[in-house]
This record gives C-alpha cells, sequence and structure tokens, in this order.
C-alpha cells in the first residue's frame, strides 16, 4: 500500500502566510512551505494547511503483555494491544524502531490501516482491555491516538502511552484527558546528550512529565542504558535525583538494557553488571521501585514491600507472578497497602493440555531472543487457535491469533524454559520475529512453518 496516499488537516498548528504554517504539537515548531514536511516527515504543509499523512497508518496490530511498556505497577500480566506508527519527532542514532520511526528507511509493506473503530473492535473481540500507543513514538500520531483513546474509554478500554514525551503542554492536556497509563522515557539528565543525539531539548521533555504527573495519571519513567553514552552510575543517579525531588520516591524507575541497533552498532549489549549499578545508585538517591529491563535473571524485577521485604510481585523477563498481594491489594505477609493498582487484574492466557498433535514449528530460545512475535503472514488471516507447548515439561496454552491481531508477544518463562513447539490442526502459515527489546518491533524473521 501506499501509506502516503491520503491526509487530513492536523491539529495543534496555525498559518504564518499563504504559503508556510507552524506546526505546535511538539517544541520544535516546524515551519514547512507548501508541499514540504517537517522534522517528522509525517506532518506537512498542503494548501495554506497542516496535515498529517499516517492517521490510522500502523504496524501490524500485536497482543503483548503490560510489562512489555515498561509498565511494572499497574494490573501486573495484563494483556494489551499494542500499536505503533509512522515517524519520530527524535532522531536518535541508536533507536531501536528505526525502520519505522525514520521514514526514509520505511518499508510500506510493513504498514496496515485502521481506524479508530476498528481497533477497539479488535480490543472487545479479543478480550483485551488495555490499549498501547508504543514502537517508535505516539506523538506524531496525536490526532489519531486521541481519537481513539476517547473512543476506547467510553467502551471500558484503558489507553496506555509509551513515550519520549517531546511535546507541547496543549496536547499534553488532550492526553490527560483520554490516556490511563504514561510510561515515559527520560533518555539523559544531560542537555548535551539530548541535543546531540536526538536533536532535540531536555527541558521541554521535563516540563510534560511534570505536568502528566501533577494530573495524577499513573506515571512510570524508564531510561534506556546506553553503552559508553549514559552508563555511568553518574548519569543513574542524576535521573534518579530529579524523579525524588519532582516526582516523588515512589514513582518507578527501569533502567533498561540496550541493544545495537540503527547507526549504533560498535559496541555491546548493556552488561547487566552496569544495570544493577545503575539501579543501586538510583536506590541511593532514594528511589524506592527501581528495576531492570530486557533482563532475564530471576529477582532483578521484583516488587518488594517496602514494609517487610516480601515478595509482591516476581518476575523473570516479561514473565510475571503476582505472589504476595492479597485480592484487596495488601501485602499477604504484613497488610501493608501494595504499590500495584489492580494486582490481579487481566487474566491470562488459558492453559491447555498438550493434545498430542504434531508441532508446526519449533524454536528453542537464544541468549539474544528471549521473546518472539508469533505472527500469520497476513493481515487478515482468520482467527485461530494455536497451541503453545513449553519445552521441557510439555505445558500447553491457548493463543488466539489472526482475525485481525496479527502478531502475539510469547516469552521465556524462567531459567529452565529451553523453547516452545506450537501446534495447531486449524490451517495457519506462521513466522516468528525476534523482540530483541521491549517495545521492539521487528521486521526480519528468525523462524517459520515451512509445510
Amino acid at each position: 500500500m501506499n501509506w502516503t496516499q491520503s491526509s487530513r488537516t492536523a491539529w495543534h498548528w496555525h498559518r504564518i502566510d499563504e504559503d508556510r504554517v507552524e506546526c505546535t504539537l511538539c517544541p520544535r515548531h516546524c515551519r514547512p512551505r507548501d508541499g514540504q514536511t517537517g522534522f517528522c516527515r509525517v506532518r506537512g504543509a498542503v494548501g495554506g494547511e497542516l496535515h498529517t499523512f499516517n492517521y490510522g497508518k500502523s504496524v501490524a496490530a500485536s497482543e503483548e503483555v503490560i510489562e512489555t511498556e515498561a509498565v511494572y505497577h499497574f494490573a501486573p500480566g495484563a494483556r494489551i494491544l499494542s500499536l505503533g506508527n509512522i515517524g519520530c519527532m527524535m532522531a536518535c542514532d541508536f533507536c531501536q524502531n528505526w525502520e519505522t520511526s525514520q521514514v526514509k528507511h520505511l518499508d510500506p509493506s510493513v504498514v496496515n490501516a485502521y481506524t479508530p473503530e476498528s481497533i477497539v473492535d479488535l480490543c472487545l473481540a479479543s478480550g483485551i482491555d488495555v490499549l498501547s500507543w508504543t514502537y517508535n513514538d505516539p506523538v506524531v500520531w496525536h490526532e489519531f491516538v486521541v481519537t481513539t483513546s476517547r473512543l476506547a474509554q467510553r467502551h471500558g478500554i484503558r489507553t496506555l502511552y509509551k513515550s519520549a514525551f517531546y511535546i507541547e503542554a496543549e496536547p499534553t492536556s488532550e492526553l490527560i484527558d483520554c490516556i490511563d497509563i504514561f510510561s515515559l522515557s527520560l533518555k539523559s539528565m544531560d542537555e548535551s546528550f539530548y541535543r546531540r543525539i536526538t536533536k532535540g531539548r531536555l527541558g521541554p521533555v521535563l516540563h510534560r512529565i511534570e505536568q502528566v504527573h501533577r494530573s495524577g495519571r499513573h506515571v512510570e519513567i524508564s531510561q534506556l542504558v546506553i553503552p559508553e553514552r549514559n552508563d555511568g552510575e553518574d548519569d543513574a543517579a542524576a535521573t534518579a535525583r530529579w524523579i525524588v525531588d519532582r516526582l516523588g520516591p515512589d514513582v518507578p524507575l527501569h533502567f533498561v538494557g540496550f541493544h545495537p541497533a540503527y547507526r549504533y552498532t560498535d559496541v555491546e549489549r548493556t552488561p547487566v553488571d552496569v544495570l544493577e549499578r545503575a539501579r543501586t545508585a538510583a536506590l541511593g538517591q532514594g528511589i524506592r521501585y527501581c528495576y531492570l529491563g530486557n533482563v532475564h535473571l530471576d529477582s532483578v524485577s521484583d516488587t518488594l514491600c517496602t514494609a517487610c521485604g516480601e515478595t509482591l510481585v516476581s518476575r523473570f523477563g516479561l514473565s510475571v507472578h503476582v505472589a504476595g498481594v492479597t485480592p484487596e491489594g495488601n501485602c499477604t505477609s504484613c497488610g501493608q497497602p501494595a504499590p500495584i493498582r489492580e494486582p490481579h487484574g487481566t487474566a491470562g492466557h488459558e492453559v491447555a493440555p498438550h493434545n498430542g498433535a504434531p508441532a508446526r514449528l519449533r524454536f528453542a530460545w537464544q541468549p539474544e531472543i528471549r521473546s518472539v512475535h508469533v505472527a500469520t503472514r497476513s493481515a487478515d488471516a482468520p482467527r485461530r487457535r494455536v497451541q503453545v507447548v513449553h519445552e521441557p515439561g510439555g505445558e500447553g496454552r491457548w493463543l488466539d491469533i489472526g482475525g485481525g491481531v496479527q502478531r502475539v508477544l510469547l516469552t521465556q518463562r524462567g531459567p529452565d524454559d529451553t523453547g516452545f513447539a506450537l501446534v495447531s490442526e486449524q490451517p495457519i502459515e506462521l513466522v516468528l520475529y525476534p523482540v530483541l527489546d521491549r517495545a521492539h518491533f521487528a521486521t526480519s524473521t528468525c523462524g517459520e512453518d515451512s509445510r
């Protein structure tokens, strides 16, 4: 499809003269002339108006879990429907989703067309009650995000916004009115980092994070720890100190491991010991809840009761077990209120014993691949039930895929989980995409059903 085929009048702009407009969505305030686009390449001047070219344009709708978005204190393990658009208001050379955020690298074949109604219908048909705007960055998708989120909330669906949050105050107010959960990324507390690496500024990001926090919406903060860029203990301490001073010590902070990507590939993945030192530095500044992301080890991302030390929620990678929280939301050991909202919210996938049918596709976890998207080959594949058989042990559970939900996330559940097999007695062609970073939308496969 030609993803630029249609456009519509954007929000947040004004006319400078008959040939030029100014976009006021993000702090860049681009001023394109007729026929030109702004920095993001998805908003531009058309006939004296600012138009958006990506309304309803998204990568495949994917079923994931809420932890994918660095959200640990809201409905642990909840199933979410993730969508991501085209373009970005930043230009980080380490971008984990550069194939879609940087329009010049876009493969149009990965773009699907949706309407607000079709997305809400997908959530309702799939029994998913959290809609997530994620992957590259939803700021430049503002009109579609707000319109769809308002509709979703009217149907009882919560909304989640994962963003680097380079945005102005007025559109932020619109988001506060229709977004329930904000997962916001702070790339560094160094102004020069923002100017050199993102081609943006730090100040506006901090102001908007504070604006959301003042509103009372649920907020969690994450920081990608990038080797030789922002991986020092002083960097971690500065981020934690700002959060404690401006947001409070109970706002969760996530330090997320980096995988080499885009134009920054001459380094290794972030070592676990670097992430652990960052967490120690953050705790030393008074942060009460600090987690490590993109790390598949026991205990590095558990939520503990601050009163008695009991494990409230245990995590391994993206796998979650609510271990010590009562239905009323208190610690099972000492009765202290847990920091988790809706700790026993959305149920997971239905467990089913393996029926002995032959596997269509097998995959063994690898050091670099601990999560995958199971995907249908086409966006219009019919809805099918696929059994996942975890190895060893043969424990099975059902996944529903197709019917508009083109991808479903699978993740390693523990250190003894070596891989899985996919079993389906119904005809369906499946492929696997490696998820190298949570909130990563891969475009290259790592396995497929050859039958």
